[in-house]
């Protein structure tokens, strides 16, 4: 029975106790209980939007080639409220978070798992135009989606959609060792202005009403990562995609790693006029507020000038700036020398200013 005939007897077929009547617009349980309606929704709407970046099996697992070089494996779930925010989406994000991932641990990322739980009632068109960007977001930054999975939940158990993603990338030599290999005199750069993601996402979600509105900085890293790879090579110390916590949080990670002092200056980080505004008028600092494209970076003393010259000529990177030094350890992990004002203990965030936001 077609879905045509199925509506004109009451909305109901005669071979399934299920209406398809309220069916047209949005997702319902159904769609996640694994018959006929779980399989329509996988093909006609998940799979035909991401044929081109996606296998199109439906097995139980894949089989990924034999690429001959050491692997790296990631995972994260996104739970971003409201879907969509200024400069991107839960499904661009979905993407880029765990590319970054990868990227900012010597890895070139391949593969990706994504997986979907969505609230009874999701409009189809939102899950669509999510899908959508996840597919212009994995073709940009050259990965598969090898395999997915797709979840319906009664409503009220989350907030519209959720996604997991698991990621695998291929190690490319020279690795960054890490921050326990931190040394005094290594120099702190960041790659682009502080705070944007947080800041985007807060204001749509508290509606500040300002204009004009902070704009996310989500996006890939990885061809910065490579390029500084290319360039600077064993001169690179470690990396870390300044997420939730900011720059901050990474800071006191691998200060508490490397037993030294980082320290930095606050007249050189890089921050917008719409995030250093919202900041003043909430009384929040731009280091403790997420990024989601920008990323913390220690080199070797005297390479700085070299890796910030390569960064700025990567697009929205135009303001990566040398931030600080590492030190021997002194009274505090990490210090900031503000403007106005003496070195100072920088704060270690207990948490986020604002939930939810990647």
């Amino acid at each position: 029975m077609t879905e045509r005939e199925g509506k004109s007897q009451g909305g109901w077929q005669l071979n399934c106790p299920v209406s398809l009547r309220d069916y047209a617009e949005c997702v319902t349980l159904a769609h996640g209980e694994g018959g006929r309606l779980s399989r329509k929704l996988i093909q006609d709407r998940i799979l035909k939007i991401l044929q081109p970046v996606a296998s199109q099996s439906l097995d139980d697992s894949t089989r990924l080639p034999h690429s001959g070089q050491p692997l790296a494996m990631t995972t994260d779930s996104f739970v971003v409220t409201p879907l969509f925010f200024p400069g991107g989406d839960i499904g661009s994000l979905a993407i880029y978070g765990t590319v970054n991932d990868l990227a900012v641990s010597g890895a070139r990322p391949r593969w990706l798992t994504l997986s979907l739980i969505i609230e009874e009632g999701l409009p189809l068109a939102v899950l669509e135009r999510i899908l959508e960007s996840v597919a212009r977001a994995a073709g940009e930054t050259a990965v598969q989606v090898v395999a997915g999975d797709t979840k319906v939940v009664p409503r009220g158990a989350v907030d519209g959609l959720f996604i997991n993603t698991a990621g695998v990338g291929e190690l490319l030599e020279p690795v960054p060792p890490g921050p326990a290999q931190l040394q005094a005199g290594d120099e702190l750069i960041v790659s682009g202005p502080l705070g944007q993601h947080g800041m985007a996402v807060m204001a749509v979600r508290e509606e500040l009403g300002i204009e004009p509105l902070p704009q996310s900085d989500s996006g890939s890293l990885y061809p910065a990562v490579e390029q500084l790879r290319l360039t600077l090579g064993t001169r690179i110390r470690c990396l870390r995609d300044a997420t939730r916590g900011g720059v901050a949080a990474v800071l006191h990670e691998w200060a508490e790693v490397c037993g030294k002092t980082l320290s930095i200056e606050e007249r050189t980080l890089p921050v917008t006029p719409e995030v250093r505004g919202i900041s003043e008028l909430l009384g929040l600092d731009p280091l403790h507020i997420a990024n989601e494209g920008t990323m913390l970076l220690a080199v070797e003393q005297g390479v700085a000038a070299e890796a910030v010259a390569q960064l700025q000529m990567i697009p929205g990177m135009e303001r990566a700036s040398r931030i600080g030094v590492v030190r021997e350890r002194g009274v505090a992990p990490v210090t900031v020398q503000r403007t106005l004002g003496a070195e100072q203990p920088l704060a270690d965030p207990l948490g986020s200013p604002l939930p939810r936001i990647c």
